[in-house]
């Protein structure tokens, strides 16, 4: 029986769409988007009607009729902590969406695109493992300050796929098995997977863990309190900094990993040590991250698309080997992975849950 889904996930300045029957892929396409035009919109959620053009004439030149459509499903966004696992789209998270509750992230747009894409074809539309999946215990939130609680948030949904996917290999489910999945993208997660429950992870945005090609990662606390103060940079501005312009990018002035490499074969010193110094945190925190499940769990896995990178993984793997098995997934499955989650909604395998 045919399970046609249409798969929408926006990114900042990209829409990827695909038409899946089931797990294969028949159709797929990703649209950039002129970053000025983008700019013009203060809230993403503003977007809706310009990137709607753009999916409706990808849509249009589909063979695959519309009315043979079994589900829409959406990439989540940055919303209040929930369970993992899909969720139907409601009223109210739309509402969430729409006002910036949470945040003003391009992906807010994928359950606003999937819930009007589902009304109008007459389908079910839902969302899978947002970013702000959260299983923090009451004790992996505690920071040390009061007034600053630790959050859950993490590449949830390409790190849950990959390691569904390496406990199939071993013939498990994903929540009868450990893991320390590590998504090395623009940002870098490593989380304590717990038979498929995120218990603790670094927040690769704005939180701890690694620096990455263009995040800050973890800061010494005393020089980040004198940043604030120096009276250089507003809220907003230092913010921007520490998301989007630290890291590799603010070392080297590049945060392409394969434009670093080039700048090490050439024979750049400085190349070399912040990137080494890299997967130096990296491999800290994947320690980290081993305590936390009291080294109980089946491999380490390194994931994302830092992942194609021998030379990264090569680097981390001095220090980490010792923990045992090493698996490397390159990449990023984040498509396959929402079109996975509609068909284990579609066979009855999965109930969606409640916003």
């Amino acid at each position: 029986m045919t399970k046609y889904m249409l798969i929408i996930n926006p990114g900042s300045t990209s829409t990827k769409m695909a038409l899946f029957d089931g797990h294969l892929e028949l159709s797929s396409e990703t649209i950039r988007h002129d970053p000025a035009e983008l700019g013009k919109f203060d809230n993403v959620a503003d977007q809706f009607d310009f990137r709607m053009q753009a999916i409706d004439a990808w849509i249009d030149s589909l063979d695959t009729p519309m009315s043979a459509l079994s589900a829409v499903v959406g990439r989540g966004a940055p919303v209040k902590p929930l369970e993992g696992g899909a969720y139907a789209i409601s009223d109210q998270l739309i509402d969430d969406l729409k006002t910036m509750r949470y945040s003003n992230h391009a992906s807010n747009l994928g359950a606003l695109i999937a819930r009007h894409l589902g009304e109008r074809f007459g389908v079910p539309s839902l969302i899978s493992d947002p970013i702000t999946v959260d299983n923090f215990t009451d004790i992996a939130r505690i920071s040390g300050v009061p007034e600053i609680e630790r959050k859950c948030r993490v590449h949830a949904l390409n790190i849950k796929e990959v390691s569904r996917r390496e406990a199939a290999k071993i013939g498990k489910k994903l929540d009868e098995v450990n893991y320390v999945t590590v998504h090395m993208g623009g940002g870098v997660s490593v989380a304590s997977l717990e038979k498929g429950r995120v218990v603790d992870v670094n927040d690769a945005l704005l939180g701890m863990g690694p620096f990455s090609p263009d995040r800050a990662g973890a800061l010494p606390i005393g020089g980040l309190v004198k940043l604030c103060y120096s009276g250089t940079f507003s809220e907003k501005e230092l913010t921007a900094k520490l998301s989007k312009q630290s890291g590799l990018v603010a070392y080297l002035g590049k945060a392409d990993l394969r434009e670093v490499e080039a700048m090490i074969d050439a024979g750049d010193e400085k190349a070399l040590l912040y990137f080494n110094a890299m997967a130096y945190q990296i491999a800290k925190e994947i320690g980290s991250a081993a305590t936390v499940l009291k080294g109980d769990f089946a491999a380490v896995i390194l994931t994302g698309g830092m992942a194609n990178s021998k030379r990264l993984v090569t680097e981390i793997r001095t220090y980490i080997d010792y923990l045992g098995t090493v698996i490397v997934v390159p990449g990023e499955f984040e498509m396959e992975a929402l079109a996975a989650a509609g068909v284990r909604f579609l066979n009855g395998d999965e109930q969606l849950k409640e916003y």
